[in-house]
């Protein structure tokens, strides 16, 4: 297969850009779009640090290939935020410490945010599920169940 150029939306923005057909989704968002906040952790898929959403499904960015989003619609941790404001998902991450190095946040981010598109009062059993394929050596996950549940709350309260 040779390189092939690809358009898709990354953050609402489209972009076109040519890619060779063994470069990562990994590789485009951060080597060539200079969007840091996607992490590489494992490169095999084990971790979860490289979630993004793609047309608002967690994918591992890390084990996709960047010809396959073609035409699709990507969302990074960079895209969330409200009017260069923190959403009320960050926001609760920070106010409940649920960030510590920081390193797995914008993954946890990115899923629990298609959690609550897709469910937007999860239990906490569901929150813990759909977190599960994103490692953190550092919280113990309850703050960020605690997170992802109070930002449902305050959601909701807004809708």
């Amino acid at each position: 297969m040779d390189s092939v150029r690809i358009k898709f939306e990354v953050n609402g923005k489209p972009v076109s850009v040519v890619v060779e057909p063994n470069l990562t989704l990994l590789e485009l968002l951060r080597d060539r779009l200079g969007l840091l906040g996607t992490k590489q952790g494992c490169g095999r898929g084990d971790c979860g640090t490289c979630t993004v959403l793609v047309d608002g499904k967690p994918i591992l960015s890390c084990i996709k290939m960047a010809f396959q989003v073609d035409g699709c619609s990507i969302t990074t941790i960079e895209g969330i935020s409200e009017n260069d404001k923190l959403s009320i998902l960050q926001r609760a991450f920070v106010d409940e410490g649920a960030i510590q190095c920081g390193f797995c946040t914008p993954a946890m981010i990115l899923v629990a945010k298609a959690l609550l598109d897709s469910d937007p009062r999860p239990s906490r059993q569901k929150i813990r599920e759909a977190i599960s394929g994103v490692l953190c050596r550092c919280t113990g996950y309850k703050k960020i169940v605690d997170a992802i549940e109070i930002a449902s709350k305050q959601e909701a309260g807004g809708r």
